[in-house]
């Protein structure tokens, strides 16, 4: 990876520690951006930049929902870089399974506050901090489930369409220096989803007419798109990367 001529860009990846934020830093470094990740677990961020080149990426520890390491996080990535052009809201959470009628409420204020609230104010301090004056991209990693009613993640899936309308808040607020929109992927094999499929892969496959689930490096390649000169007026939008599933939407 450290091979590739380095572009000059800067990405800050919350959750870029693994799974579909560790693809997004993958697919920009591989073009040649130096970035920035974040994540709870500092083990797991110190080698995921070792993968990455410890002289293309950095990492900053931290839980992303609080604010003092959101602006910790940006500071030490304008500290490390000079500038950050791309921010990728990737941080989620989704600990709880089951109908919405027996949701906690205390659960599904921590989901908005994690998927939700962290990714505003990471792009608050992101605008700050670079954009503001030299523009960018925000890329948010929303989900399926934020389009269409997903039985048991209900506080997963209503906090997801809040995000898929904060982009479109932001896009409008932020243009025209800052072009913004999310990604909606359907299951994507991670270590969070493992629920999902888990035991019965084949199985959860066969649902989709690409006939597999979706990897990492598939919403990588969405995000350096989305986050390239060849989107330059593409914002507001949300880019589904679902391998067809929702194309069984009108079979009966």
């Amino acid at each position: 990876m450290t091979s590739v001529e380095l572009s000059g860009k800067v990405a800050l990846i919350t959750g870029g520690s693994r799974g579909i934020g560790f693809g997004v830093a993958e697919a920009l470094v591989a073009r040649g951006d130096r970035v920035a990740i974040t994540g709870r677990g500092e083990d797991a961020l110190k080698e995921a930049v070792e993968r990455l080149g410890s002289d293309r990426a950095v990492y900053i520890a931290g839980k992303a929902h609080d604010e003092a390491h959101q602006a910790l996080a940006v500071e030490r990535t304008m500290d490390a870089f000079g500038r950050v052009d791309f921010l990728v809201n990737n941080a989620g959470t989704n600990p709880v399974f089951g109908p919405i009628a027996d949701l906690d409420l205390n659960v599904a204020r921590k989901v908005f506050e994690t998927n939700v609230i962290s990714a505003l104010g990471f792009a608050q301090k992101t605008w700050h901090a670079w954009q503001k004056d030299n523009g960018g991209a925000i890329v948010n990693i929303a989900s399926v489930a934020g389009i269409a009613p997903s039985p048991f993640i209900a506080a997963y899936g209503v906090s997801k369409a809040a995000m898929i309308n904060l982009t479109q808040q932001l896009a409008h607020e932020f243009a025209p220096k800052v072009r913004v929109n999310a990604i909606a992927p359907a299951v994507v094999k991670t270590k969070f989803a493992e629920a999902l499929y888990e035991g019965r892969e084949a199985e959860a496959a066969a649902a989709y007419p690409l006939a597999r689930l979706g990897m990492p490096s598939d919403i990588g390649g969405a995000a350096a798109f989305l986050t390239s000169e060849q989107s330059d007026w593409v914002t507001g939008q949300t880019l589904v990367v679902d391998g067809g599933i929702f194309l069984n939407a009108g079979v009966g």
